[in-house]
């Protein structure tokens, strides 16, 4: 019999983090498809209020999303949507947070308080999310459990290094999403 099979589930999950962490980085290492981006050259107003000093090389960013999308395996095709990184676009946030399973939000250990608005986002949003601590260089800042103390993510929060860089290190780094999503899933479902 020529049996026709069903399309994988279409799974969205947001990749998140503050200005310059690695999210357009992240979803054009791993997209099966060339990567939607909206970037804009960062202009002289926006350098001063975006602060790049940790990323000089950076000339443009983020002002709507980044799309791409990863075929898991036959039952499963995530649709990746990055948020811009900037405050002042944090009011797209909600619209590019529905419906997502989860979200991967990306650190740079250089400067931690870029990120606490993300990780606070989906802790309020209650939204199943895990934290990735992009390796710049290669390198690793600081010891987890000190990247887990500052910014007071819980123990059930999980905490990854990864490099945004290389397509199986981003394919960990949302599996772990997936598995954080799946686990609060089972779990509601059991309650």
């Amino acid at each position: 019999m020529g049996g026709s099979r069903k399309p994988p589930t279409p799974v969205k999950i947001v990749i998140a983090g503050g200005f310059g962490v690695g999210k357009t980085t992240a979803v054009a290492a791993i997209s099966e498809i060339p990567p939607l981006r909206t970037e804009a050259a960062i202009t002289s107003v926006g350098a001063e209020v975006d602060r790049p000093g940790h990323t000089p090389g950076k000339t443009t960013t983020t002002v709507a999303l980044d799309f791409g999308c990863i075929t898991i395996d036959e039952d499963v095709k995530l649709y990746l949507f990055g948020t811009p990184g900037q405050d002042r676009f944090g009011f797209m946030w909600h619209d590019l947070v529905v419906g997502a399973l989860g979200a991967l939000v990306i650190v740079d250990t250089r400067r931690l308080d870029d990120c606490y608005p993300a990780v606070d986002y989906f802790e309020k949003a209650g939204v199943p999310f895990v934290v990735a601590v992009n390796k710049f260089d290669g390198m690793l800042s600081h010891e987890l459990n000190d990247v887990r103390w500052a910014l007071a993510v819980s123990d059930d929060v999980p905490l990854v290094t990864f490099d945004a860089r290389i397509k199986l290190s981003v394919r960990d780094a949302l599996l772990a999403v997936l598995r954080k999503s799946f686990d609060r899933a089972r779990t509601r479902a059991m309650s």
